[in-house]
């Protein structure tokens, strides 16, 4: 995640110093760039929340287990809208769908997640994953 994080602001680095005046217009606003990186260092904090959830249960391990897939898959997409943007493409329709439909796996294993042991660990994981959907919902929306 953090290699996904550095790729980010790399990117962002290079849109603004060697984009042409004239492409910078198709990049997006600064408040649609401050978006995209809200929901990559969001989707990292999320990951890492998740990793904290105690695993001794074999059914939180495979909730936990199909959280982070989602996750992977969310930031996959990420990753392939970022290189879409970095060579001057629109968007990828089926990357946005990847990032939604992985953050709404992962919300789903979450919240299946019935193990006392963990309530605390799963519920920050759950807000963490709350804050990334809504990073996600104003990228759709500023972007």
């Amino acid at each position: 995640m953090a290699r996904l994080i550095a790729l980010f602001i790399v990117f962002l680095a290079a849109l603004v110093t060697a984009a042409p005046l004239g492409t910078r217009a198709g990049l997006g606003s600064i408040k649609c760039n401050i978006d995209r990186f809200k929901i990559v260092t969001s989707l990292a904090a999320t990951n890492a929340a998740v990793k904290q959830i105690d695993t001794s249960s074999s059914d939180t391990a495979a909730a936990v287990g199909t959280a982070q897939t989602g996750l992977s898959s969310a930031a996959d997409g990420i990753k392939t809208i970022a290189l879409n943007i970095i060579t001057g493409q629109s968007p990828s329709a089926a990357a946005r769908t990847q990032v939604q439909n992985g953050l709404n796996d992962a919300q789903t294993a979450l919240t299946g997640i019935n193990d006392s042991t963990a309530g605390a660990t799963v519920a920050a994981a759950q807000s963490k994953l709350a804050a990334t959907i809504q990073d996600g919902d104003d990228v759709v929306a500023d972007c």
